[in-house]
């Protein structure tokens, strides 16, 4: 039986999976709330955002929407979840996130590493300071060996996070956060040690009883290449990162997924969703840098193309609690680079019009921050622009491959990372 799914967020991420959706003999048609350029080609676009929640239970009601799957973490920090399970007309509708209650995790840093004590997950040591305690936090800023790792505790996206590399520059960082960098979310800050390592993103999804692992991967977030420069929402991935094998996947299971699942279910808190966990390896051992409760952009753009299992079916599975059966990956290496509008990640210009006339055929591309204008035209409406990327049973292919496909691609003022995976192909 198949029947129509709502999918909430406007950005890459969504397009990737709703171009996996569509394939899915479970998808009669694909709603995107509110899409882009990209998503409007595989189904209806919904001109509200995913916080929209009046609009959202309209959509459901009058589309006879009976799966909604949700991309970005604000409407589940927000509660979504709840007004669904929680509203007579909306309650039996299959939904694909946590509640508000498991969207802490990623909605409170402060949160999520309480969290992580409780369950002995291994994670950095920590501090958590209020605004109201600014003197103090400043004096334990002065005492502490640098790199620091300043965090705003509600979500920031993707950019709440400084390491400052002086005392000076921790208090000042943390200054611009209780100032209103990132608006309440900077009412608390979280200060961590500095861990010394190799990043990488791992997915699980649940529904807080079983579980399966989505292709691992890595990100790439600063602006300019060699990893310099501030934050962005993300310049590339890959998937998977040579340097996490089956040795690592065992301790990340045994040490961080299994007692994330047993802490929810010891705390009373049900969970049906996506679990990202941000990693870091440490001397050959893996620690938690942070939760998130959604999937990752640009992780998501090469994990659903490695994806070869209906996901649609098992979203329907762990949701019904029904058996799972072993997902179905691509044994290729999938590498992608976010192309991004000129001045990002401070002010950037929108408007630019997006040619993809010679776009190579051994390339993806998956639109972000664009939309159609009046004439037509597919052009820029955000930071991250267009995300491309290809695979290859060899990653340095994979990354030509994807280096192509981004030369290709004509847009005034773009910008993009050349060394995406560069430092990992060995």
């Amino acid at each position: 039986m198949s029947y129509n799914i709502l999918l909430l967020g406007g950005g890459g991420r969504e397009h990737a999976m709703a171009a996996h959706i569509v394939k899915s003999p479970k998808c009669n048609q694909l709603f995107i709330a509110p899409g882009n350029a990209g998503t409007s080609e595989l189904g209806a676009n919904l001109d509200f955002a995913a916080t929209d929640f009046a609009s959202i239970r309209d959509a459901i009601i009058e589309q006879n929407i009976r799966m909604v799957l949700v991309g970005p973490e604000d409407p589940l920090v927000q509660g979504l979840v709840d007004q669904l399970h929680n509203d007579p007309l909306t309650k039996e509708v299959m939904v694909f996130g946590p509640e508000a209650a498991g969207a802490q995790l990623e909605g409170s840093k402060a949160f999520a590493k309480a969290f992580m004590d409780r369950a002995g997950i291994p994670t950095a040591a920590y501090r958590e300071f209020s605004k109201d305690e600014e003197v103090a936090t400043i004096e334990y800023l002065s005492s502490l060996p640098c790199p620091i790792v300043i965090k705003a505790d509600g979500l920031a996206a993707g950019k709440g996070v400084i390491i400052a590399h002086t005392n000076d520059e921790a208090i000042e960082a943390t200054k611009e956060i209780y100032a209103g960098q990132f608006g309440d979310s900077g009412n608390k800050v979280v200060i961590e040690a500095f861990l010394d390592g190799i990043e990488f993103s791992v997915f699980v999804i649940t529904n807080g009883f079983e579980y399966q692992i989505l292709p691992v991967a890595k990100d790439y977030k600063k602006i300019f290449e060699g990893d310099m420069g501030p934050n962005t929402g993300g310049m590339g991935a890959i998937s998977p990162p040579p340097f996490v094998d089956e040795v690592m996947m065992d301790k990340v299971t045994t040490r961080v997924i299994e007692p994330t699942l047993a802490q929810l279910k010891k705390d009373g808190i049900p969970y049906v969703g996506f679990i990202f966990l941000g990693m870091i390896e440490v001397n050959g051992e893996p620690f938690v840098i942070e939760y998130n409760t959604r999937m990752g952009d640009p992780e998501t753009e090469v994990v659903f193309p490695r994806l070869q299992s209906d996901m649609v079916q098992v979203f329907e599975d762990l949701i019904r609690h029904n058996p799972l059966e072993p997902l179905i990956i691509d044994s290729n290496f999938a590498a992608g680079i976010y192309i991004v509008a000129n001045g990002y990640p401070g002010d950037y210009s929108k408007g630019s019009e997006i040619s993809l006339e010679d776009f190579p055929n051994h390339a993806f591309h998956f639109m972000g921050g664009t939309k159609t204008n009046d004439e037509g035209q597919v052009v820029s409406n955000g930071g991250r622009v267009i995300f491309v990327g290809a695979m290859d049973p060899i990653l340095s292919e994979a990354r030509r491959k994807s280096l192509d496909a981004a030369d290709s691609v004509v847009m005034e003022g773009k910008f993009y990372r050349r060394d995406i995976g560069a430092d990992v192909d060995r």
